[in-house]
């Protein structure tokens, strides 16, 4: 492994070289002693993935390849994060969660626990970028919902718990609890009963 900063890593860990851990932040660059990356026991990290300082990663974690992780990202415990996946800073991501490759996840995410998020999902925080606001907020995910494949997901945006989002769907407002939001823009329907958990 490539090391900055001060890591802590629990027992067990699994690596493909080469992965990074504690990368170095703008705030940290030139710094010696800093907080690197946090990883649980049972983890296991595959070739090319580099994990910022900062960032907390739970127990029973793994991730595919060419994964991004930065800066000030808590990761609960028994969650997986797909190959090419880019999360940036300030994220946090529950337990239990499944994160498919070549998802987009921009700075004050919050996704919560036992949710799946499909493959080239995309979230944004910037509503008329490039805005340059120091105040982005990026979609709030309640626990145990689900989001198909190629979505979108505007800035600021609230997901309610057991909802879910068909593929391809943009969501430009909240979403309630227990529904399916479907199109371009998304328009709320009942949720199949085969999707009710």
């Amino acid at each position: 492994m490539i090391l900055y900063g001060e890591n802590v890593i629990g027992d067990e860990l699994i690596v493909f070289e080469p992965v990074t851990l504690g990368f170095p932040s703008r705030e940290r660059i030139g710094h010696e002693r800093y907080p690197g990356t946090t990883i649980g026991s049972h983890a296991v990290l595959r070739p090319g993935s580099t994990f910022y300082c900062d960032v907390i990663i739970g127990d029973h974690f793994q991730c595919g390849h060419n994964v991004l992780v930065r800066e000030f990202t808590k990761v609960g415990d028994h969650t997986s994060i797909g190959s090419s996946t880019v999360i940036e800073g300030s994220c946090s991501i529950g337990n239990q969660v499944r994160i498919q490759s070549m998802v987009f996840i921009p700075q004050h995410s919050r996704i919560g626990n036992e949710v799946f998020i499909g493959p080239n999902t995309v979230f944004t925080n910037d509503r008329y970028p490039p805005s340059g606001r120091d105040d982005l907020e990026g979609p709030i995910i309640g626990d145990k919902a689900v989001i198909g494949a190629n979505s979108t997901i505007m800035p600021d945006i609230t997901i309610g718990t057991g909802a879910a989002i068909a593929a391809g769907a943009v969501v430009t407002r909240d979403v309630p609890p227990g529904v399916l939001a479907i199109g371009s823009p998304a328009r709320i329907r009942q949720l199949p009963g085969q999707m009710r958990r």
